[in-house]
């Protein structure tokens, strides 16, 4: 129960509520203050707006928690597409990469071929070069393809090319290059790569174009060679044609498809061959034949032709030439050959006959000695005998004759051959 007191007048204090319990017996009384009655409203208050938003928490919760879902599955799926997009982008650029790495390989490839045909093609004229020095034709070196090692750089730098730009320190894989950024990156690998590829290319065609070159060259003076010595050899009266053919033999084996690399190159070295073959028969020919001098230096003191007999004082028939030479002087062979006579012969005195082949035999009279034996091979310029004045002579001279099939020729057309030929054979 609760009581208050009567009504207070101005100035006089306020009056206090009072609550009584009472529980039997016991009573109890309790005043209420003013400060506690604002606490209650205050808890009455705090309890109300708890209440409040407890309900429009579980009222409009569902909304919250359904727009939090889908702005969490809007972000997932922005998430993906961009992982999506980078991994196809990824995809592209990595395809891209193999491409060019493909076309780099297959570039490299054509000029490994290109080289192997160029090693080939300098083994091949390597040994034409060397006979062509035999006989004087010198043009200037050819260039080698380059070595192995050479060739290995070149796929391995377009192979660096492509991963040093798609592979730059610092790029995150965000950053990998999309279908647009690839465009400049591959044109800067392309101009990279082809300036190489161009580069090795334009030196293997050099290359090429200079065996071409000196192929050609040496071609046309192994022919005009060729042609000058035959010309020289048949003023002589020798057939040189058929003496430069080949001897018949046989030809044969299984059939094969023509090589479809490097024909034009294989048909300028078989021209070339068969030049060198013409020139190295006609060179063997001259230094068979008697176009030497047999007392080199000395001075001819009778030529060719009819003249006074020194023995019988009238005209007859001198078949050979006579050389200036003190008894003792050396008489040299005047060509490579065969010795068919080393023996004293009337008029001739001691006398060697030499044979060379085609028809051609050379004899020299008068020797005081004979240092050569039947059936001895003589090469040009062997010593034969010493001069001397045995058999039909007036005085120590060397006696010598050229003859063809058994005939007495000039041997001055010979010696003239052999001056104008000097040059050719040394």
């Amino acid at each position: 129960m609760a009581g208050t007191n009567a009504r207070r007048g101005f100035g006089e204090k306020g009056v206090e509520h009072v609550l009584i319990l009472a529980s039997g017996d016991r009573i109890r009384h309790v005043t209420i203050r003013p400060w506690m009655t604002g606490l209650a409203i205050f808890f009455v208050a705090l309890f109300t707006v708890g209440y409040l938003a407890a309900t429009a928490y579980l009222i409009f919760r569902d909304d919250l928690i359904g727009a939090a879902m889908a702005r969490q599955a809007r972000l997932q799926h922005d998430y993906e597409d961009r992982i999506a997009t980078l991994r196809a982008q990824l995809d592209r650029v990595t395809s891209r990469q193999l491409v060019d790495q493909q076309l780099v390989e297959e570039k490299v490839e054509k000029l490994l071929e290109q080289q192997s045909a160029l090693f080939s093609q300098h083994g091949k004229l390597g040994s034409l070069l060397d006979r062509a020095a035999e006989f004087g034709l010198v043009t200037p070196p050819v260039a080698q393809p380059p070595i192995p090692a050479q060739r290995e750089a070149a796929l391995e730098t377009g192979h660096q090319a492509i991963d040093s730009l798609l592979s730059e320190p610092g790029r995150s894989p965000a950053e990998t290059p999309s279908a647009l950024s690839y465009a400049p990156l591959r044109q800067e690998l392309s101009h990279d790569t082809e300036r190489l590829f161009s580069d090795v290319t334009l030196s293997l065609k050099t290359i090429e174009q200079e065996q071409m070159a000196r192929i050609s060259e040496l071609t046309v003076g192994a022919e005009q060679t060729a042609t000058e010595i035959a010309a020289i050899i048949r003023k002589t009266g020798i057939d040189v044609d058929a003496l430069a053919e080949p001897a018949p033999g046989g030809l044969g084996g299984p059939f094969e498809e023509p090589e479809a690399r490097s024909t034009v190159f294989n048909a300028s070295l078989n021209e070339l061959d068969a030049a060198l073959t013409r020139l190295e028969a006609l060179r063997g020919t001259a230094k068979t034949l008697p176009y030497g001098s047999p007392a080199p230096g000395q001075p001819v003191t009778s030529r060719y032709g009819n003249r006074i007999d020194p023995f019988i004082g009238r005209l007859a028939l001198h078949a050979g030439m006579d050389f200036q030479a003190e008894t003792g002087a050396k008489v040299l062979s005047t060509g490579a050959g065969t010795v068919i006579s080393a023996e004293y012969s009337g008029g001739y005195g001691n006398l060697v006959e030499i044979d060379h082949g085609y028809g051609i035999t050379t004899r020299y009279g008068h020797l005081s000695r004979i240092l050569v034996s039947k059936g001895e091979k003589v090469e040009a310029g062997s010593l034969i005998g010493r001069a001397g004045s045995t058999g039909r002579s007036t005085g120590p001279h060397v006696h010598y004759e050229v003859r063809r099939n058994g005939s007495a020729v000039d041997p001055a057309r010979f010696l003239n051959a052999g001056m104008k030929l000097r040059t050719y054979l040394n």
